[in-house]
Order: C-alpha cells, then sequence, then structure tokens
C-alpha cells in the first residue's frame, strides 16, 4: 500500500489562472506560499518561503475562478503530480504540482460570503466561517 496525500495551509501569490478547454473542462493554476520561521543557533529568526505549484479542475477550477484572489488564504488537500519531458536542447526536464483534490477558503465572513456549489451540490457556509469545496471527479481512477 501507498499513499500520496498532501495537506498546505497558505496564501494566493496571484489570482488564479483559468482555462476553459474544448469539450467543456476547466482548469485552474496558481502558486500559494507556506512559511516557515525558526530561530539559529546565533539566535536569529529565520523566515523561509516555500511556494507550492497547484492545479484544481472542473468545479474546483470554476469556484477558484470565482471566489480565489490573491493574498487569500486556504487549506488545500491533493496529492503530488510530476511531469516529465524532453526540451528543445534534449535536456530531460520535469515539474511536480499538487492536483487539489478539496480545498477550504480561509477568513473572515466577508471574504466567504454565499453559497458555494460544487458538483451540482450547494454547500452552505460552515459556522467557523469557510467553505470546504471538494472535487469528486476522479473518484473512478482508484486502484481497487
Amino acid at each position: 500500500m501507498s499513499i500520496n496525500k498532501v495537506i498546505l495551509i497558505g496564501h494566493l501569490g496571484s489570482d488564479p489562472e483559468v482555462r476553459h478547454l474544448d469539450g467543456g473542462r476547466t482548469v485552474a493554476n496558481f502558486n500559494i506560499a507556506t512559511n516557515e520561521s525558526y530561530v539559529d543557533k546565533q539566535g536569529n529568526k529565520i523566515e523561509q518561503t516555500e511556494w507550492h505549484r497547484l492545479e484544481l479542475w472542473d468545479s474546483l477550477a470554476k469556484v477558484a475562478e470565482k471566489y480565489l484572489t490573491k493574498g487569500r488564504q486556504i487549506y488545500v488537500e491533493g496529492k503530488l503530480k510530476t511531469d516529465k519531458w524532453t526540451d528543445k536542447e534534449g535536456i530531460e526536464r520535469n515539474t511536480t504540482r499538487i492536483r487539489v483534490l478539496t480545498f477550504q477558503m480561509l477568513g473572515g465572513r466577508e471574504e466567504n460570503s454565499g453559497n458555494v456549489a460544487s458538483n451540482n451540490v450547494n454547500l452552505p457556509p460552515n459556522n467557523d466561517n469557510s467553505t470546504v469545496i471538494e472535487d469528486t471527479s476522479d473518484m473512478d481512477d482508484l486502484p481497487f
């Protein structure tokens, strides 16, 4: 058995880049930043930012297009996906991104006003002023 699961809380580095593809599919891509701080041996506070490339499909992409903006804090769950290719010079390259399967918009009610739809289901806001959005489109990809 193996597990490929990523959980992040971070802030969007830009508005989502959304593309509407032939066949009615929608894909959204954007980066989020996660921050970590610690004190080094000399007593200096060190802050590090890590950037993560996210990919959302179909209903999640449409929600992202409508509600997510630069600076917004979100919680995401997904899985790592790696693309490999050979560039023009014949050098093998790869890039890793996170295929988001669910996300939750964090922040106050003014940032989250209204209901959000996912897979044709209206989701009311949670009591903690956040909304959970899930992608169930690739449930048929399960290997069992």
